[in-house]
């Protein structure tokens, strides 16, 4: 089995000039949306309160979280910004040959809109954004979408390891960034069966569930490969490893070992904490 690295490169940031970031933003936005409109894809439109009778993942991650040096005020505001766009989001159903859009479905975050301050992570860096925080959103389908058998037609790794790794439940890298609208999230219906999204803001959680017309034939275990932290020439570090996933049949027989995604990252954080010191995810 191929366990290397299918795209590995060496990690070095990158300085560009305020001039080239938003001539590149105008540039990939406008594509995107060209994109939408080209016919290319059948996007998935339409929304059922009735949900399909057969559940086939369910995840759920807090909505606060101790991060270093961030004001709470942003996650706070975060959990309006999640309500906002969960209610574009949920409910909607995948029907076979369709696409799901992250972007396309929720729009452009703006302030008329409702959407407040969050937490943006910038080029290793993390500043208030309108809208900031929606990527624990994208996050969560992300990581329920690879334990079904719909297919990840485009996802964006973390270019950054901003905040160290803090009672981790999941492999590193098992996350989708996103950007309006040119960092997107999407999702093709390959099987024979619709699949339906449920999405819920409570208390505590941002939850989310993948519901389909027939019972889950496989189940899935996601893990990692080949983690590894690399000392760069710059000085700096990186992190790296592969997502793979096994593939069981409802009699628990494992029936395929399946890559999924690589990842690389620049750390942006010493990956050598201090004998004592506390860890800040």
């Amino acid at each position: 089995m191929d366990t290397t690295y299918h795209n590995e490169q060496v990690m070095k940031p990158i300085s560009r000039t305020k001039l080239r970031l938003k001539l590149g933003k105008f540039y990939y936005t406008t594509r995107r949306y060209l994109s939408w409109c080209s016919g290319k894809y059948k996007f998935a439109t339409q929304h059922n309160d009735v949900l399909l009778p057969n559940e086939y993942f369910f995840h759920q991650t807090p909505l606060l979280r101790k991060l270093k040096d961030v004001d709470m005020v942003l996650q706070v505001n975060k959990i309006t910004n999640l309500k906002i766009a969960v209610k574009k989001l949920n409910n909607v159903v995948i029907y076979p040959g369709e696409t799901f859009s992250y972007w396309k479905l929720i729009g452009k975050p703006t302030a008329k809109k409702g959407y407040l301050e969050g937490m943006v992570l910038f080029c290793g860096t993390f500043a208030p954004g309108v809208g900031g925080g929606l990527c624990q959103l994208s996050n969560l389908i992300y990581w329920m979408t690879i334990h079904t058998p719909l297919t990840i037609i485009e996802r964006y790794r973390h270019s950054f390891d901003v905040f160290p790794d803090s009672n981790r439940t999941q492999p590193f890298g098992s996350g989708a960034t996103c950007v309006y609208n040119y960092r997107d999230l999407m999702i093709k219906n390959e099987t024979n069966q619709p699949f339906q999204l449920y999405l819920e803001v409570t208390d505590q959680y941002l939850q989310g569930k993948w519901f389909a017309l027939q019972q889950p034939m496989y189940s899935y275990e996601v893990y990692e490969k080949n983690h590894k932290v690399e000392l760069e020439y710059w000085g700096g570090y990186s992190r790296h490893n592969l997502l793979y996933r096994k593939k069981y049949n409802c009699f628990g027989e494992l029936v395929a070992d399946e890559y999924v995604a690589e990842n690389h990252a620049m750390m942006m954080y010493s990956p050598f904490l201090e004998s004592g010191e506390s860890k800040s995810k």
